[in-house]
């Protein structure tokens, strides 16, 4: 069934992913955006809707009377995103999703894998906490106005534009000039990433489905490597051997607040999850990139144009600081 949708947003790194998929699968598909992605245009066969979505006047000339059995917004970040899209999207759509997070569960999880039950909580990262309140008003619009809206928390998401570490191509450019880099704690903590053609594959199917409504779901893969094994792939994929530093991250929060915060918020333990609940709607739901392969898309994108291989020089003096004071001494 072809169905008629609408992407807020559409081409950042899950949701370019999205569309695309959705309209190998015969779907409608309009993007509203300000049209200023270069990484990674819009899908052929989207129709665009220019504007800036938080400029209310210009998203309601541009939208008119349109109505949509989907729509979807991956750029709603606080609250009051959501209450603006509750009170636009009220009898103009049949679904509503919001893409939240993953890190909103629980943090640290008092067990794993985690499923969409696990208690949402997290004291350390700000972005997770407006994630949560922001899932708080679509659940009080669900019970008191019915508005039929899904939730969908994507964990460690990437595709071949995105390096999946905090500082981007730094740590590669290190690995390739024979430096150390710094891994998060021991290292040994166990993580999920998850490509963004295998999210699209899920997320699509979830798609005009009533038994959606008023449901969370985490759709992730169900590949986890430690830490360490990711350092490993992309050094694999780049071409060097890596040399490896753990430093603990409230160390790394010492040195960087800001970095610390998303490390401490979703990052520093081990997060599993158990999918069964999308599969219960999306029964073929199946990952099949595993990191071994997206390391090598994500090297082989950046070795393309070298306007792509930018050094945060910041991150990387920061790295340097923690490193010689967090470099094991030979004894």
């Amino acid at each position: 069934m072809s169905l008629r949708v609408l992407f807020i947003g559409g081409t950042g790194i899950i949701s370019s992913a999205c569309a695309t998929r959705a309209l190998s699968e015969g779907h409608d598909v309009h993007l509203m955006n300000r049209g200023t992605s270069s990484a990674r245009p819009v899908p052929a066969g989207a129709r665009v809707l220019r504007a800036d979505v938080r400029d209310v006047e210009a998203v309601q000339e541009v939208l008119r009377d349109a109505e949509f059995d989907v729509v979807v917004n991956f750029v709603a970040f606080t609250p009051d995103h959501v209450r603006q899209d509750v009170d636009l999207f009220t009898g103009r759509t049949s679904q509503y999703v919001f893409i939240s997070s993953a890190s909103a569960y629980q943090t640290p999880p008092s067990r794993v894998p985690v499923t969409e039950s696990t208690p949402l909580r997290n004291p350390f990262w700000e972005y997770s906490r407006r994630k949560i309140a922001s899932e708080d008003v679509l659940v009080h619009a669900y019970r008191e106005r019915g508005f039929p809206m899904t939730i969908v928390r994507p964990s460690h998401t990437y595709d071949r534009t995105m390096v999946p570490f905090d500082g981007g191509w730094t740590v590669v450019d290190r690995m390739r000039r024979g430096l150390e880099v710094v891994v998060p704690g021991d290292g040994t903590s166990l993580w999920t990433i998850t490509h963004a053609h295998d999210f699209a594959a899920g997320f699509v199917g979830l798609l005009g489905k009533s038994s959606a409504l008023g449901e969370a779901f985490h759709l992730t893969s169900d590949e986890a490597l430690t830490w360490n094994q990711i350092y490993e792939e992309m050094a694999h994929a780049a071409g060097v051997l890596p040399r490896l530093v753990h430093v603990t991250s409230d160390a790394i929060a010492a040195g960087d607040p800001e970095l610390g915060a998303a490390m401490l918020g979703d990052k520093s333990h081990s997060m599993l999850f158990d999918n069964s609940k999308i599969r219960s709607v999306v029964p073929d739901y199946v990952a099949r990139v595993p990191f071994s392969q997206g390391a090598r898309e994500i090297v082989a994108w950046h070795d393309a144009d070298p306007s792509r291989r930018v050094v945060d020089q910041r991150v990387d003096a920061l790295f340097d600081a923690l490193i010689r004071t967090y470099r094991p001494r030979a004894f």
